[in-house]
């Protein structure tokens, strides 16, 4: 699998990264439950694999079981293969709106923990939505805590990972960031982090693509998930991925395949984040990612991925 380099850090990651939100069990949201030993076996599988790139965060699973098993697969393998990049994300107390610096320095102590290392490699403010701008930026805050811990060696890097362009675009100008993590905003049916993109490849920050199908649409159809970014989707939407489904199919070509390329084919995402809890998932995404599609399939559905 190809690897690129992630702005200015001296990472080079794979063109598809393992994304471990629902690594931790999260039936809530995803419907489904991973015990331990699944998720175990998944990390294993992708400590093996083409791919380099692990991303979970510390409010991943009941109580940062994510991290955790992440955690116990690193020491079933002894240790991070070499090469091998893992990044998480600080976070408030779950139920609670603390994102303070204290908060933020209690988390990466908390993901030091799980994981069993000594220090982190890439750290993202995650959900910087959750407070305002001028917090997140006040002297004590949470930037001002990442960066201190990024001075001290304790992280590589930092970076931030959100949802709302408008203010992901403010935190990426002040340029206190190594990394950006957009999510469900750069896929085949929208395009609104384009600004967001444009400006990180401006700066030298390296822009990391997550939920390129829209938490399940674009990868298994409207007919079987009619939701988009975790909400009911319109019926716009939906005609717009029955068309692009449609002319997939007459191809033979994975509706899948077409999305998780979207993302990887354009040069200013260094890596594009797919969900994996099951070892299996592994060999799935790896044959989505080299499915040949042809350049008329591509010109076909471009009138269908602008609303």
């Amino acid at each position: 699998m190809k690897k690129n380099r992630l702005g200015a850090t001296h990472f080079d990651v794979s063109s598809v990264c393992v994304g471990t939100s629902a690594l931790g069990s999260f039936p809530a949201q995803y419907g489904y439950e991973v015990n331990t030993r699944q998720a175990i076996e998944t990390i294993l599988r992708a400590f093996r694999s083409p791919m380099n790139f692990i991303d979970t965060s510390n409010e991943y699973g009941s109580g940062g079981d994510s991290e955790r098993r992440i955690g116990m697969a690193i020491k079933e393998n002894g240790g991070i293969p070499k090469g091998y990049v893992l990044a998480t994300k600080v976070d408030p107390v779950i139920g609670t709106k603390d994102f303070s610096g204290a908060r933020v320095r209690k988390s990466v102590e908390e993901s030091l923990s799980r994981l069993g290392l000594d220090r982190l490699q890439l750290v993202h403010f995650h959900d910087p939505e959750k407070i305002t701008f001028e917090e997140g930026m006040a002297p004590g805050g949470p930037v001002e805590a990442l960066v201190d811990l990024k001075r001290q060696g304790i992280i590589d890097y930092v970076g931030v990972a959100g949802g709302p362009i408008d203010l992901m675009l403010r935190y990426v100008e002040t340029g206190f960031f190594d990394a950006c993590i957009s999510h469900n905003r750069y896929t085949l049916v929208d395009q609104s982090a384009e600004p967001l993109i444009e400006e990180c490849a401006r700066r030298g920050i390296g822009f990391i693509n997550c939920a390129p199908y829209g938490g399940g649409m674009l990868a298994r159809g409207p007919a079987a998930v009619p939701r988009y970014c975790y909400a009911p989707a319109s019926a716009e939407l939906i005609t717009r991925v029955k068309n692009i489904e449609n002319v997939c199919s007459s191809y033979g070509v994975p509706l899948a395949a077409v999305a998780l390329q979207f993302s990887m084919r354009d040069g200013r995402v260094a890596s594009t984040v797919v969900g994996m809890s099951d070892a299996s998932r592994i060999e799935q995404t790896l044959t989505l990612a080299n499915t040949e599609i042809p350049s008329s399939l591509w010109d076909e559905v471009r009138g269908w991925t602008r609303a």
